[in-house]
């Protein structure tokens, strides 16, 4: 059996729970410490607070040396509405048991290998969008990120990948991250921002006013997003991506409908914090087994053809996942002459 530190890895995995459960009090005094002064920020700044999970995971990967992201740790670590040392004793039982075995939880292994559950969505869609934008780098020329929050993939790319880099964010978040940025020491001229409300329906204008062409393959990653947006708003977006250049892809991840109205303690904690933060949960479609079967019925609506489907949550022929991530494509055929004619339009005014 392979070996951590000279010890085995269920040797490993065994010390480390031992070393978590001794600390776990400290962990526990430090999030009920940290949490409410980011709540409270949010709230008060309209500073999107939910963007924090993605960046902290991101953050604790690059700690336990399994994903590399100096930009991320760094950026975390300016963040007004973070406790740095709160921030440090909830981390200690992990960073402490991972010091002394080598041990990596699951929940922050990279990249994400088998079925993932609710808790470790985060992680796995990091490895599913990592995977999707990797494969997909070579023929395309721009990238957009919708709703890029605190994203720091384009730190990623290499001057020789030749894409064009777009980020869309509310402009009270975005301007935070650019303030963050800076403070980090960390460049603000690789993406153009593109400030927008996706509820607000003018996002397509003003990225194509930034300078997006639509008529080159364009990956769209739409990240942590659809769930916070009403019915309208999804379709709309999807539409819009569906009337670019064909080859273009589009990745993002929902929560089922059941799942955004299930009664179970944490789904309601979720709801109760989003909706403190101004960000309720509003949207999930629908995700009858099997999924994948699903999700490519609900983007074909718009004109979209599915190329990879991964559930979180388990699955049965009579339960439904919580949700899923996804990429589709964008067809050689328009996938709606509307959509074609309001870019064209867009473009020549």
């Amino acid at each position: 059996m392979r070996e951590l530190r000279g010890i085995s890895v269920l040797r490993a995995a065994a010390l480390f729970r031992v070393i978590q459960v001794a600390l776990l009090p400290v962990g526990i005094v430090a999030y009920l410490w940290g949490v409410p002064k980011l709540l409270v920020y949010s709230r008060q700044t309209a500073v999107s607070a939910t963007l924090l999970a993605s960046l902290y995971t991101r953050y604790m990967q690059h700690r336990l040396g399994t994903r590399p992201d100096e930009p991320a740790a760094r950026l975390l670590m300016v963040m007004p509405n973070v406790s740095r040392t709160a921030f440090r004793l909830e981390t200690a039982p992990t960073m402490a048991g991972h010091l002394l075995t080598g041990y990596v939880p699951r929940i922050y292994r990279y990249p994400y290998d088998g079925e993932p559950p609710m808790r470790h969505q985060q992680t796995a869609r990091t490895s599913f969008y990592d995977a999707a934008l990797g494969r997909h780098l070579p023929s395309i020329n721009q990238l957009v990120i919708l709703g890029a929050g605190f994203d720091t993939r384009v730190y990623r790319l290499s001057p020789e990948d030749h894409v064009r880099c777009f980020e869309i964010d509310r402009p009270t978040t975005q301007a935070f991250k650019l303030r963050m940025l800076k403070k980090a020491g960390l460049s603000t001229h690789l993406s153009t921002y593109v400030s927008a409300d996706f509820q607000a329906k003018e996002w397509f204008e003003r990225l194509v006013a930034a300078g997006f062409d639509p008529g080159r393959r364009t990956f769209f990653l739409w990240e942590a997003v659809t769930m916070y947006l009403d019915r309208a708003s999804v379709e709309e977006t999807l539409r819009r991506i569906a009337g670019t250049a064909p080859g273009s892809v589009v990745a993002f991840d929902y929560f089922s409908a059941d799942t955004i109205a299930s009664r179970s303690p944490l789904m309601r904690y979720a709801r109760a914090a989003a909706k403190f933060v101004g960000e309720p949960l509003t949207f999930g479609i629908d995700n009858t087994p099997p999924a994948r079967e699903s999700a490519a019925k609900f983007v074909a609506a718009f004109g979209l053809n599915l190329e990879e489907h991964r559930n979180f949550g388990s699955e049965t022929r009579r339960r439904q996942s919580p949700g899923g991530f996804v990429t589709a494509t964008v067809g050689e055929v328009p996938a709606s002459s509307s959509a074609r004619h309001h870019i064209r339009h867009t473009i020549s005014r």
